[in-house]
Protein backbone atom coordinates (compact mmCIF):
# COMPACT_ATOMS: atom_id res chain seq x y z
CA UNK A 1 0.00 0.00 0.00
CA UNK A 2 2.89 2.37 0.74
CA UNK A 3 4.39 1.78 -2.70
CA UNK A 4 1.14 2.77 -4.38
CA UNK A 5 1.04 5.99 -2.34
CA UNK A 6 4.62 6.75 -3.34
CA UNK A 7 3.80 6.18 -7.01
CA UNK A 8 0.77 8.46 -6.76
CA UNK A 9 2.83 11.19 -5.07
CA UNK A 10 5.52 10.93 -7.74
CA UNK A 11 2.96 11.06 -10.53
CA UNK A 12 1.35 14.11 -8.91
CA UNK A 13 4.71 15.89 -8.71
CA UNK A 14 5.71 15.11 -12.29
CA UNK A 15 2.24 15.81 -13.68
CA UNK A 16 1.96 19.05 -11.73
CA UNK A 17 5.35 20.19 -13.01
CA UNK A 18 4.65 19.39 -16.65
CA UNK A 19 1.14 20.83 -16.76
CA UNK A 20 2.11 24.01 -14.91
CA UNK A 21 5.19 24.64 -17.02
CA UNK A 22 3.15 24.34 -20.21
CA UNK A 23 0.35 26.51 -18.81
CA UNK A 24 2.74 29.27 -17.76
CA UNK A 25 4.54 29.24 -21.13
CA UNK A 26 1.35 29.33 -23.21
CA UNK A 27 -1.21 31.25 -21.19
CA UNK A 28 0.76 33.47 -18.83
CA UNK A 29 3.37 34.70 -21.30
CA UNK A 30 2.28 38.35 -20.98
CA UNK A 31 1.48 38.35 -17.27
CA UNK A 32 4.18 40.24 -15.41
CA UNK A 33 3.29 38.77 -12.02
CA UNK A 34 4.46 35.30 -13.06
CA UNK A 35 7.99 36.68 -13.39
CA UNK A 36 8.09 37.78 -9.74
CA UNK A 37 10.10 35.71 -7.27
CA UNK A 38 7.09 34.87 -5.11
CA UNK A 39 4.94 33.45 -7.91
CA UNK A 40 6.26 29.85 -7.68
CA UNK A 41 5.90 29.86 -3.90
CA UNK A 42 2.34 31.16 -4.06
CA UNK A 43 1.35 28.72 -6.82
CA UNK A 44 2.88 25.74 -5.02
CA UNK A 45 1.32 26.63 -1.68
CA UNK A 46 -2.08 27.17 -3.30
CA UNK A 47 -1.92 23.80 -5.05
CA UNK A 48 -0.96 22.01 -1.82
CA UNK A 49 -3.75 23.73 0.11
CA UNK A 50 -6.37 22.89 -2.53
CA UNK A 51 -5.37 19.20 -2.59
CA UNK A 52 -4.92 18.78 1.17
CA UNK A 53 -8.61 18.02 1.92
CA UNK A 54 -8.27 14.96 -0.31
CA UNK A 55 -5.63 13.57 2.05
CA UNK A 56 -8.46 11.90 3.92
CA UNK A 57 -8.85 9.46 1.02
CA UNK A 58 -7.09 6.11 1.38
CA UNK A 59 -4.48 6.44 -1.41
CA UNK A 60 -3.87 10.19 -1.25
CA UNK A 61 -1.74 11.34 1.66
CA UNK A 62 -0.38 14.66 2.82
CA UNK A 63 2.87 13.71 1.06
CA UNK A 64 0.92 13.68 -2.20
CA UNK A 65 -0.35 17.21 -1.53
CA UNK A 66 3.18 18.40 -0.74
CA UNK A 67 4.61 16.68 -3.82
CA UNK A 68 1.97 18.26 -6.04
CA UNK A 69 2.65 21.68 -4.50
CA UNK A 70 6.37 21.27 -5.11
CA UNK A 71 5.75 20.17 -8.70
CA UNK A 72 3.50 23.15 -9.37
CA UNK A 73 6.00 25.54 -7.80
CA UNK A 74 8.93 24.20 -9.78
CA UNK A 75 6.79 24.12 -12.95
CA UNK A 76 5.88 27.78 -12.47
CA UNK A 77 9.54 28.66 -12.04
CA UNK A 78 10.58 26.64 -15.11
CA UNK A 79 7.82 28.12 -17.28
CA UNK A 80 8.76 31.66 -16.27
CA UNK A 81 12.41 30.91 -17.00
CA UNK A 82 11.49 29.54 -20.43
CA UNK A 83 9.62 32.78 -21.17
CA UNK A 84 12.59 34.91 -20.09
CA UNK A 85 15.01 32.87 -22.20
CA UNK A 86 12.70 32.82 -25.22
CA UNK A 87 12.32 29.03 -25.37
CA UNK A 88 9.19 27.92 -27.20
CA UNK A 89 9.80 24.18 -27.48
CA UNK A 90 7.22 21.91 -25.88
Amino acid sequence: MALIGLIIAGAAAVGGFMQTRTFVKRRLRYVDAVQKGAAPLIAGAAAAIVVSPFAALPLITSATAIALGAGVGFGTHAGAKDIREGRDDD
